[in-house]
């Protein structure tokens, strides 16, 4: 069953497809490693996860990339706090943050490029953009102005979306009616703050450009699907989207997906301004499979504020139906309700996520099934039809990693 999602570009619902004999391939943007993940980064990564179990377990081969931003100013000035250099706070990070994706069930992408590794590969794609004569020089700044497109190659201009543009001194965004933003491709600075050599001196390149020269290298671009947070369309997929139009001429993705905030107190979850709730507080208050209940139960395209009674509440709805399904799959006289009611509600969950990755539907059709089965305590499946029953129940574990009837979040299969 093909897998349709909004693409941001065009406002379409398009179909997931890959390049004959490819596998889909899939670039998430990755954390910036300065501060732990949050439960808005959880959405994202967590929205993700269940594209590619879903491809997979459709049959469709997935090659997913999430980068790591390890070279970036707010990580040099967290380092600076702390008294210790910008690489052994940023691989300190890294690895917490992995950690907290990894009790989250959160599968593992197949490859996690660092900046940092790729920096001589990202020199070399500032200097391709100077080439094209749009680079001009204010200060220690090299800052790339984009052409005017003809028709819609890039995002339109949204300014709800552009007043979340990062305005910082290493990748401003002016924010001009109706104009495409510039960004800054080089940063001249030296150590011990991240720097390579480069035409224009020691320095760093600026941050849009990482993406670029990772998927390009790791996946080819353009990619089939690419995606993040929905603060992320300005400045940086709009400046991604630039770049490969500049030097490849055609877009970063062929289709580009977005998650909509988590806000906590009426704004947007954020590291940079502390106002967050830590993935990992989170798990120590929910289970797993709590967790997902409640982030998917809202469409990822509407904001979602935090609540923790509505956390709460959806634990004890996804411990509830564990308990149900545990009790009606035991040993035991075939009741009323027999395989074919999970068979049916695995097929409609299908078909939810399919068509726009609605998991807010398959978390009512399981709040169904548990109300279906709690009203009578006494009632089992036929012993015939429990490995009918179980596979139904699995299916729908491998498509959202909720574990129905596992002990843990499915681990899912290798996807490429």
């Amino acid at each position: 069953m093909p897998l349709r999602l909004e693409d941001t570009r065009s406002g379409e619902r398009l179909t997931v497809r890959s390049r004959p004999g490819r596998p889909v391939t899939m670039y998430v943007c990755g954390p910036t490693v300065y501060d732990r993940a949050h439960v808005g980064h959880a959405r994202t990564y967590l929205f993700f996860d269940v594209v590619r179990r879903f491809l997979t377990a459709e049959g469709q081969r997935v090659h997913h990339v999430m980068n790591v931003t390890d070279i970036e100013d707010k990580i040099d000035r967290r380092a600076a706090e702390v008294g210790i250099s910008w690489r052994a706070l940023a691989r300190r990070e890294e690895v917490g943050f992995f950690r907290d994706m990894r009790a989250f069930g959160i599968l593992p992408p197949d490859d996690c490029p660092r900046a940092s590794d790729f920096a001589p590969e990202i020199v070399r794609v500032a200097e391709s953009l100077e080439k094209t004569g749009r680079v001009r020089r204010e200060g220690d700044l090299w800052i790339y102005s984009p052409p005017e497109h003809p028709g819609t190659v890039n995002f339109p201009t949204d300014p709800e979306l552009a007043r979340h543009a990062v305005e910082e001194p290493d990748h401003p965004f002016p924010r001009r009616e109706g104009a495409l933003g510039e960004f800054v491709i080089w940063k001249r600075q030296r150590p011990p703050l991240p720097s390579w050599n480069s035409r224009w001196g020691p320095g760093t390149p600026g941050w849009h450009l990482e993406c670029y020269a990772m998927a390009r290298r790791i996946l080819d671009v353009p990619v089939d699907v690419h995606g993040g947070g929905l603060d992320l369309i300005y400045p940086h997929h709009h400046a991604e989207n630039e770049i490969a139009l500049a030097l490849d001429r055609e877009p970063f993705s062929r289709l580009f997906v977005h998650t909509a905030f988590v806000l906590q107190d009426g704004a947007k979850m954020s590291k940079s301004t502390g106002n967050l709730i830590s993935l990992r507080a989170a798990l120590e208050r929910s289970s797993p499979g709590g967790l997902r209940w409640y982030l998917l139960a809202t469409p990822y395209r509407v904001r979602l504020a935090w609540n923790v009674h509505a956390l709460d509440a959806a634990d004890r709805e996804f411990r509830l139906l564990r308990s149900h399904l545990h009790r009606w799959l035991a040993p035991g006289a075939g009741g009323t309700l027999g395989a074919s009611v999970v068979e049916r509600m695995a097929e409609d969950a299908r078909s939810d996520l399919a068509e726009g990755l609605a998991a807010d539907r398959v978390i009512q059709r399981l709040r169904e099934l548990s109300l279906q089965l709690g009203r009578d305590p006494s009632d089992h499946v036929a012993a015939g039809k429990r490995p009918a029953a179980r596979r139904a129940l699995r299916s729908v574990e491998e498509r959202t990693g909720i574990p129905l009837v596992s002990a843990t979040v499915p681990s899912g299969r290798r996807s490429n």
